[in-house]
């Protein structure tokens, strides 16, 4: 048997997915919704998701099951509507208030115009070669695309600027963020042909955000996060500085969670393509170890630092990201 590791972090790639119990995990500034997201039965498996045609199906088949989903569950009041409305406060003009709202949540809300509410969300994707690891048909990587063109196209619906960054140990091609609808259709153009190179390094493609982002607005970061944390939440921190907020969604494999290899099995680097032949049951408590704390500094560094931080699996439907990143925008307002 055959088995793909990641550079700096063992990561494993197997030719088939064993079934894996559901999980996901947040840290940050404030704690996710504790009730499950609304809807769940009606979100797609990304095995599904791998299968339509392209990632603007994949992002309204996504987006518009999650807004169906929260408007018929009991977070009504915390709901996508919050980019074009926000709630009555006395002395507001009577003649603003949405009725059509009004009758369906039996509160009052005032429609709000564009230029209070939008903003500029940056998307940094990593396309690095470890995020080409999947133990069974939906790699990293495709899953990290799936996520974000759902987000943006959900942010574009909301009348916010997207802009897109591709790097590895550098950065790649970069979309200034815009809200329009041929930027939207680039955006998911620009996905669509991404594919995996070289090794994730933080410092460069940190220092040029900073360089080019001058409008305050939403960094989120979607990797796997298997390289220099010290370097990625100095970079962070620059950013925070000049008012931006961050969110970082870490995409995992569930073989890379739960090492679940038996017998003797050969491990290749999917960057360097050095191989090692190891004892699964000898290397797995050493590997388990390793693992966990890595993810325990991610989840500190991240609270320390006032970021928002998520764990996804590949395995997993898109809806937690979802809420997720509706929580921290609506604290943002």
């Amino acid at each position: 048997m055959q088995i793909k590791f990641g550079r700096k972090n063992r990561k494993s790639e197997a030719s088939s997915a064993r079934p894996a119990s559901a999980g996901v995990e947040s840290v940050g500034r404030r704690s996710v919704p504790g009730p499950p997201s609304p809807g769940r039965q009606s979100f797609i498996d990304p095995l599904v998701l791998q299968k339509l045609s392209s990632l603007q199906l994949v992002a309204k088949v996504v987006v518009q099951g999650f807004v169906s989903g929260l408007h018929r569950s009991p977070y009504h009041g915390f709901s996508v509507d919050f980019a074009e409305y926000r709630e009555y406060n006395e002395g507001d003009d009577l003649r603003n208030i949405d009725w059509n709202v009004f009758a369906r949540t039996d509160r009052y809300y005032i429609k709000k115009y564009q230029g209070e509410t939008n903003t500029a969300l940056h998307f940094l994707l990593d396309v690095s070669g470890s995020m080409h690891y999947g133990s069974g048909n939906v790699h990293k990587l495709d899953y990290a695309r799936f996520l974000v063109a759902s987000l943006g196209y959900f942010a574009y619906r909301q009348k916010d600027a997207i802009g897109l960054y591709l790097f590895d140990d550098a950065m790649r091609e970069f979309l200034p963020p815009r809200l329009r609808r041929t930027h939207m259709n680039r955006f998911l153009t620009t996905l669509e042909r991404v594919s995996h190179s070289g090794s994730t390094g933080w410092q460069q493609p940190l220092e040029k955000i900073a360089q080019l982002v001058t409008r305050r607005g939403i960094v989120l970061i979607v990797s796997d996060f298997y390289s220099d944390l010290e370097d990625l939440f100095r970079g962070i921190r620059v950013l925070q500085s000049r008012g931006h907020d961050a969110i970082l969604f870490q995409i995992l494999d569930p073989y890379e969670l739960e090492f679940p290899f038996d017998g003797l099995t050969l491990l290749e680097d999917v960057e360097t393509r050095d191989r090692v032949m190891v004892a699964p049951q000898a290397s797995r408590r050493h590997y388990l170890e390793a693992f966990t704390r890595h993810q325990e500094t991610l989840r500190s560094e991240a609270a320390a630092s006032g970021a928002d931080w998520m764990l996804l699996r590949t395995d997993r439907p898109l809806d937690e990201a979802l809420l997720h990143y509706l929580t921290v925008r609506h604290r943002r307002r």
